[in-house]
């Protein structure tokens, strides 16, 4: 039996849905207009006024805001609303160039924590559950979102943040934590840190892991299930829109509902900007429909992936994203071909090696170079150097078969390859590409 934090929007008839969404559209883009020199100044630039936004049918016609623009526009040129009105910041975890800072009204905040709510929910989640919540806190919008949503579900809230695995892992069997809520890889470590503790699956009473704020696999999703006893949910944001509750998965684990009612999502072609039809696979565009201190209209996400409306057994009726299939931005083109982390990912995890790899790129002699380090777990360790070798040509040629390119494959002894307490880092591209 499925549970809802907000019945009444989670299960809106498709008519209901758009009613709504046309309405705040018309409404945001006023707004934006009125109060975002920044954006208004694109508008005019393509020659289009508010007048000619009546509806959702109409958005095409808005320009496009990137990442480019969100640093150009540092730190204030985009805020939609008197400073005086927000009451909190957060911002994104650090790229190269200047941080995005996103600003928050009260409004922006309780909407934002009903979304995680509806997560926390969709996960089984009700006010008798303990929420241990490892994402980082402060400026990444990971802990404080989750935190926000436990409250409203009334669960015990355990606000641990990242790291201190050992501390994490006693208030966790201490206190019987039964919802988890970090970072895939660190999910990982935790299972594998509670394993060389002597735990066994059964031993802990969590019951569902709500996962995010980077790529994971299927086969990553199973092998977190099967080492910590539960089923892990994903779910998906950025703190341009808003944070972690964007979308999350149901029970049926086959795409994450994303919140139509706060946020607008289309599928564009990268290359074109076109907007493509349902079922296509392309870069996710969001419209934030109703956010106050920093309302976003048509932002480039550069996450790939596909929406469908495909009827959910959970009843909810919002549209569907898939997990990001990797970014337009961050994808890997080597040697001509485009390679997703995520595809070495899973035929690591298929030929049953750990989710604990690097990948490093480097041009030698103008030719691109492709190194997968991989750590052995314990019981896969040997110290005879023909049986591994062995194991490197078998995973060569599976990778080969997967991206069409070969790779040259490393594997490490166990623990040789630094753990993450936050965001995984998977790729270093050694290129000098621009």
């Amino acid at each position: 039996m499925a549970n809802y934090y907000q019945p009444e929007i989670e299960c809106a008839s498709r008519e209901e849905i758009v009613r709504i969404q046309n309405e705040k559209l018309v409404k945001q883009v006023r707004h934006v207009y009125d109060n975002v020199p920044y954006y208004r100044h694109l508008m005019e630039e393509k020659g289009v006024t508010p007048d000619d936004i009546r509806s959702i049918d109409d958005i095409h016609k808005l320009p496009f805001l990137t990442k480019a623009d969100l640093r150009e526009a540092y730190p204030y040129g985009l805020l939609g609303t008197d400073l005086k009105n927000c009451v909190r910041i957060q911002s994104t975890s650090g790229t190269t160039g200047k941080r995005v800072v996103a600003f928050y009204t009260q409004k922006d905040i309780d909407l934002w924590e009903d979304c995680c709510a509806r997560a926390i929910v969709a996960a089984g989640g009700t006010n008798e559950d303990v929420c241990q919540v490892c994402y980082g806190y402060g400026l990444f919008t990971g802990g404080p979102g989750l935190n926000g949503g436990s409250h409203k579900v009334g669960c015990l809230t355990l606000p641990m943040s990242s790291g201190n695995t050992d501390r994490q892992i006693q208030f966790m069997m201490d206190l019987g934590s039964t919802i988890l809520c970090c970072t895939p890889s660190y999910a990982a470590f935790i299972a594998e840190t509670l394993a060389e503790k002597g735990y066994k699956p059964e031993d802990n009473k969590l019951k569902a892991g709500i996962f995010g704020a980077e790529p994971w696999t299927e086969e990553m999703r199973r092998d977190i299930e099967a080492k910590l006893g539960i089923k892990a949910y994903d779910i998906y944001g950025l703190t341009e829109t808003t944070g972690p509750g964007v979308s999350f998965e149901c029970e049926e684990q086959t795409g994450m509902h994303i919140n139509e009612d706060h946020f607008y999502a289309e599928i564009i072609d990268p290359e074109t900007g076109e907007v493509l039809p349902e079922g296509s696979k392309g870069e996710l565009v969001f419209t934030s429909l109703d956010k106050e201190g920093f309302p976003l209209l048509r932002y480039r996400t550069r996450d790939i992936c596909v929406l469908s409306r495909k009827k959910c057994s959970c009843g909810r009726t919002h549209v569907k994203m898939s997990k990001p299939m990797g970014r337009s931005d961050d994808m890997l083109i080597i040697r001509g071909v485009n390679v997703f982390p995520s595809q070495i990912e899973t035929v690591l995890l298929n030929e049953g090696y750990s989710p604990n790899y690097q990948i490093v790129v480097d041009r030698v002699n103008n030719t691109d170079t492709l190194d997968v380090y991989v750590e052995l777990t314990p019981d896969q360790f040997s110290d005879i150097i023909s049986e591994n070798q062995k194991k490197e040509k078998a995973l060569e040629g599976a990778i080969r078969t997967m991206l069409g390119i070969g790779a040259k494959v490393h594997l490490t002894d166990p623990k040789t390859i630094a753990r993450s307490e936050g965001k995984a880092v998977r790729v270093i591209d050694k290129r000098k590409l621009v």
